[in-house]
């Protein structure tokens, strides 16, 4: 059990670099610096945008679940 949630705990946190880096920059941060800032932002967020949010959300719990539970496991001795 522990290897299964350690294996899950590899994989989301691969799931969520990628998720993250899919998403738009919403500036004022270190993207502006370097010349992101120079896009035009549109009036609303698209439905892909906001479907990528709830992936991303949805790999976080997942993340968070299985870093709990191998620490729980792991604290038991199991």
């Amino acid at each position: 059990m522990t290897l299964l949630l350690q294996i899950m705990v590899l994989v989301t946190s691969v799931m969520l670099v990628l998720l993250v880096l899919l998403h738009r920059a919403k500036g004022g941060g270190l993207s502006s610096l370097f010349g992101g800032g120079m896009q035009s932002n549109l009036a609303g967020s698209s439905v892909a945008e906001k479907n990528l949010d709830r992936m991303t959300l949805f790999v976080i719990a997942l993340w968070v679940i299985s870093i709990v539970g191998t620490g729980l496991l792991i604290k038991m001795g199991a």
